[in-house]
């Protein structure tokens, strides 16, 4: 990861490439079998012409081919890809592949350049960037460093534990240091009032 300044966080900085692909026509046992030779969880389908069209996790071959009783050697990954694939391009802030994923309910993204593919992001790597993330939030308070005032900063819902009541939320907001849910938050705010 390069240092910048500004300490944002690109896309391009944490995105895998280059990326798994299988074609439009590839049977369902040969996705399977790449997914499983790569160790990965998912592949991206491409047109004849190199194009993302497509997506198939390993979660898709279970419910649409395997539950089903297909046989693999008959499905085509067209026939199972989810479609299309959604993308961002690799100078976006990692925060909003973040709200892109959480706004359309994906767990992976596909990474442009100048309109071509060069790369995919999942949620497990913006996870993955979390603790480093959390390092430098804790340099900069501990240096005095707080950022813009409390009026100009930007809430940005996060995903987990709810410091309060201990329940999972995916909107949790910073209140008096402690990560809380909507209705903890709602509690808190009149406790204070």
């Amino acid at each position: 990861m390069e240092d910048r300044a500004d300490d944002i966080l690109l896309v391009r900085d944490i995105m895998v490439s280059p990326v798994i692909t299988v074609r439009e026509d590839d049977t369902i046992a040969d996705v399977a079998r790449i997914m499983n030779e790569q160790g990965i969880g998912s592949v991206i389908v491409v047109s004849s012409d190199g194009e993302p069209v497509g997506v198939i996790t390993a979660r898709d071959i279970v419910r649409k081919v395997v539950a089903k009783g297909k046989a693999p050697e008959q499905v085509r990954a067209s026939e199972v890809m989810s479609s299309p694939p959604i993308a961002i391009e690799d100078d976006q802030d990692v925060r909003e592949a973040a709200r892109m994923m959480a706004r359309l309910d994906v767990r992976r993204l596909v990474v442009k350049h100048k309109g071509k593919m060069v790369g995919i992001v999942t949620s497990k790597d913006l996870l993955a960037t979390l603790p480093s993330i959390l390092d430098l939030v804790l340099e900069k308070a501990r240096a005095g460093l707080v950022g813009p005032p409390e009026e100009e900063r930007e809430e940005v819902p996060l995903a987990g534990y709810c410091d309060v009541c201990g329940r999972w939320s995916t909107t949790l907001v910073e209140v008096n240091g402690q990560f809380v849910c909507e209705e903890c938050r709602a509690e808190l705010e009149s406790e204070e009032a």
